[in-house]
């Protein structure tokens, strides 16, 4: 991805000064929001290693690679939305971080989950989350797809 390309993250950022200095390892995520927010650009890339190696120990289990490697190839996503964080700061040791991510691959639908973080040893891994239900805008509100529509008009 071109340095100066806005980042998928949502940011409005420049990929090479938001997610793309941790994708490429030349800087740890300073938070659990911001990994949180690269582990998305890495699903949306196809980065199963950096999934991988950000993903919290205890919770690794041996078929992680090759999940991943069927989700980030079945699954397009399209937007990320940050909710809400709490906790999660450079100077904490938790963190949590809830959004709603949106996919258009196998279908249209969305993500919204309650991340947990933990810092170890100055990084931040993501331990698991918590599913939770759809946000469903009201029928003349936009449509949470992005479309512009809408949601009476598009998934309503």
């Amino acid at each position: 991805m071109p340095s100066s390309t806005p980042c998928l993250c949502g940011s409005e950022r420049p990929y090479s000064n938001c997610c793309g200095q941790y994708l490429t390892e030349l800087n740890i995520a300073p938070t659990a929001e911001a990994l949180m927010r690269s582990r998305y650009v890495a699903y949306c890339n196809g980065n199963v290693d950096y999934l991988v190696a950000t993903r919290h120990s205890s919770t690794r289990r041996f078929d992680d690679r090759i999940n991943l490697v069927k989700s980030v190839k079945t699954t397009v996503w399209e937007a990320l939305t940050v909710l809400n964080t709490r906790q999660g700061r450079q100077n904490n040791r938790t963190g949590y971080v809830e959004f709603m991510a949106v996919h258009s691959q196998p279908n249209w639908g969305q993500l919204h989950e309650r991340s947990r973080f933990i810092k170890e040893n100055g990084r931040w891994f993501y331990v698991d989350g918590e599913m939770l239900p759809p946000i469903l805008p009201k029928r003349n509100q936009a449509c949470w797809c992005g479309s512009g529509k809408k949601f009476k008009h598009c998934h309503g």
